[in-house]
């Protein structure tokens, strides 16, 4: 199975040795230093007071991979509509797109039902480049919990927590989802499929809310 972490740095890094471990097809696309000393040494975990390296292939260019059968975006959301027409190359007729991204995602209201259905949100995804490019139908929604940090480049110290739901828009168990619960399962990693993936978005932020002494942003307007 291919998977490509787009963004490997804390969270897509972590994610990238563990899938590797389990036997999947990893690539990374990262940059700078940090991509450079993955390219030499491979990708360290820290973890559970061990050291686990992924040798697998990193690079700073999509076109190098091809299609894949499932795209993790690991970014930060400002980061992301600033790299859409970079990920073209990844995206093949049967890829799935992962949304690994705390907080509402470009396709939230895709197959959401009522009179929001369809519509874009322009304050995550100016003129709706990613529905249109990465589009609405390949997401796959996944939420972040685990809690882990870049030490050194191509050196991640794993924090705290393993638990990564994810669930199709549309809220149906479909087989590429229970295929990737199924993998990151082997990773080690908790992948509960949800049947509205919307609500743990939801939670997800109030727990985020309540660690920081913060407030979640109100749904940004819609187009």
């Amino acid at each position: 199975m291919k998977v490509c972490i787009y963004g490997a740095g804390a969270i897509g890094g972590y994610l990238g040795v563990q899938l590797a471990q389990a036997g999947a097809e990893v690539s990374l696309v990262a940059r700078g230093a940090h991509l450079e000393a993955m390219k030499q040494n491979g990708v360290k975990l820290l973890i559970d007071g061990e050291e686990r390296v992924a040798r697998v292939r990193a690079t700073d260019d999509p076109n190098e991979l091809g299609p894949q059968d499932y795209v993790f975006i690991a970014l930060k959301a400002h980061s992301v509509p600033s790299i859409v027409e970079r990920m073209r190359p990844l995206l093949g007729n049967d890829t799935s797109v992962v949304t690994a991204v705390n907080g509402v995602p470009y396709w939230y209201f895709y197959k959401h039902g009522g009179a929001l259905e369809g519509r874009t949100l322009e304050s995550i995804d100016p003129g709706a480049r990613q529905w249109d490019v990465l589009r609405p139908e390949r997401a796959i929604g996944c939420i972040v919990y685990p809690a882990t940090e870049v030490v050194a480049p191509g050196v991640i110290q794993h924090v705290y927590g393993d638990k990564f739901p994810i669930g199709e828009p549309s809220g149906e168990v479909t087989p590429r989802v229970e295929r990737l619960s199924a993998l990151m399962e082997a990773a080690n990693l908790r992948a509960p499929v949800l049947k509205n993936i919307r609500d743990e978005m939801w939670l997800s932020c109030g727990a985020i809310s309540a660690s920081t002494r913060s407030a979640p942003s109100p749904m940004p307007p819609s187009t």
